[in-house]
């Protein structure tokens, strides 16, 4: 397709953010964009050192006048979450992401954009490519498997960082400069697969849509709905209140870092009659949950429609643990800091229920900025898998960020983010897990500050990146690099 940003400023941010896009770039997928930065430094003759895992750092020396100031780190990852519509046709291992303009804002068609952190990757090419005058030296740092784990950035080897400083590019909040992070681990149950057969039965689907989803840090605490906590209470329903019904199978769900935004469940019915009873308990619930999420989620949809025929479903036995297990996980917003304002302290996220190797697997991830409450939460959801006699597997997850508000790039971040956008900048820790964390425990000299442009729908095919905010936040940026001298 052709390069729909040929006209927009900074061109070089743009040029390399297009073809970004071209890049399949799944995380734990990243073999390409990994070649593209290797034949990126090569062509323009920069030093640069590839770790175990792909992670690449570049270094460009300090341009005129830059010559006797500190090097500076700057920080991204290469990997993007793929997410697309239902309706959406998209090999995510092989296919670009198909980029549009939609008056300001850049959004993608029927997929996640990319963004994140797609143009924090450009920008950085962009200033390895640059002959700005007055920066010092810097280095680039990008990470793979940021969203499954933060992975590449657990992995990192001592020298890949050498500065005393370091920007990372994955905020999605202009204005807004992060200085600390939550810490996060997975808490994941699996349960066996068994199957009752009897005579042959009718089956329907039913289907939660339309909702925003978005991601489990930064828009948990926005009362958005969770498809799968929505077609679970349906389930639920129809089993209490309707003996004959099976359940053939329940998904939901993809990402441990995204809230759901659609699930389905396959189900039996004996006759006409039952299907009509059926479908007015799917009614019911369509009117539930647009009065429930009328502000948050106004576009939720419930459908049902009829399938073949079959003689085979879930144990019943199963079908009940599964259904009240989903039922009992908590989800959502665990308790609010008491030293920030309207700041989420703890949560839960409900993320998906896949079937794997003949077994459902049920993922949820907890964030906490207090270890102990990351543990408590996740003792809490272990404990309901345990219940269901769900064999249960935690991860090792990853530390918070502590904030250093004393910090000297922080002050000159600040003051030349006030003078770009003519307002003071909000400064703030965030309930998303940042790679910065990990950063602090492997370089505890490192001063971090984390920035971005605005960006909307993360995690979700309604991703999308304002325009006009990248080229202020580059300007930021090269104002940053040209006023740091210690």
């Amino acid at each position: 397709m052709n390069n729909p940003f040929k006209n927009l400023e900074p061109q070089k941010v743009w040029q390399y953010f297009y073809e970004i896009t071209q890049i399949p770039r799944p995380s734990k997928h990243e073999e390409k964009i990994i070649e593209y930065l290797e034949n990126f430094a090569k062509a323009k003759n920069l030093e640069y050192k590839k770790d175990r895992v792909g992670n690449i750092v570049i270094r460009k020396p300090a341009s005129k006048g830059g010559e006797n100031k500190p090097m500076v780190a700057l920080q991204c990852h290469v990997d993007m979450v793929c997410e697309k519509n239902a309706d959406v046709e998209k090999n995510f291992l092989i296919d670009p992401i198909e980029p549009y303009i939609d008056n300001e804002w850049v959004k993608a068609k029927g997929t996640t954009l990319g963004a994140d952190n797609g143009i924090g990757v450009a920008m950085q090419l962009a200033l390895l490519d640059s002959d700005i005058e007055g920066l010092g030296p810097i280095e680039c740092l990008f990470t793979v498997d940021e969203e499954t784990g933060l992975t590449g950035a657990n992995a990192l080897e001592n020298d890949m960082i050498k500065s005393k400083y370091l920007i990372n590019l994955d905020s999605e909040d202009e204005g807004q400069i992060f200085i600390g992070c939550a810490g996060g681990k997975n808490t994941i149950g699996y349960l066996p697969i068994k199957y009752q057969s009897g005579e042959e039965k009718y089956s329907a689907e039913i289907f939660v849509s339309g909702l925003q989803g978005g991601h489990s840090g930064d828009d948990i605490e926005k009362k958005r709905g969770n498809a799968i906590k929505l077609i679970t209470r349906i389930i639920y329903d129809l089993l209490v209140n309707y003996e004959n019904i099976q359940i053939i199978d329940i998904e939901g769900g993809n990402l441990h870092n995204a809230i759901p935004r659609e699930a389905k469940a396959i189900i039996t019915f004996d006759t006409d009659k039952d299907f009509n009873k059926i479908a007015s308990i799917v009614e019911k619930y369509q009117n539930i949950f647009k009065t429930e999420l009328k502000i948050s989620d106004p576009d939720v949809k419930v459908s049902i429609s009829k399938k073949g025929k079959t003689n085979k479903w879930l144990d019943s036995e199963l079908a009940n643990r599964i259904i009240r297990l989903l039922y009992a996980i908590p989800h959502g917003v665990f308790a609010w800091s008491q030293d920030i304002p309207d700041f989420v302290e703890t949560s839960t996220n409900l993320a998906s229920i896949k079937r794997q190797n003949n077994e459902y697997m049920i993922t949820t991830s907890q964030r906490s900025s207090l270890e102990s409450a990351k543990e408590n939460i996740g003792n809490k959801v272990k404990s309901a898998f345990e219940l269901a006699d769900a064999k249960v597997e935690v991860t090792d997850g990853y530390p918070g960020w502590t904030p250093n508000p004393e910090s000297f790039l922080l002050k000159i971040v600040a003051e030349e983010t006030e003078k770009v956008l003519n307002k003071k900048p909000i400064i703030r820790a965030i309930h998303a897990g940042l790679e910065c964390g990990l950063f602090s425990e492997k370089f505890p000299w490192l001063e971090m500050v984390s920035i971005g442009p605005e960006m909307k729908g993360v995690h979700s095919p309604d991703e999308k990146l304002l325009i006009p905010s990248v080229k202020r936040t580059f300007d930021i940026l090269i104002n940053v690099l040209k006023k740091i001298d210690k």
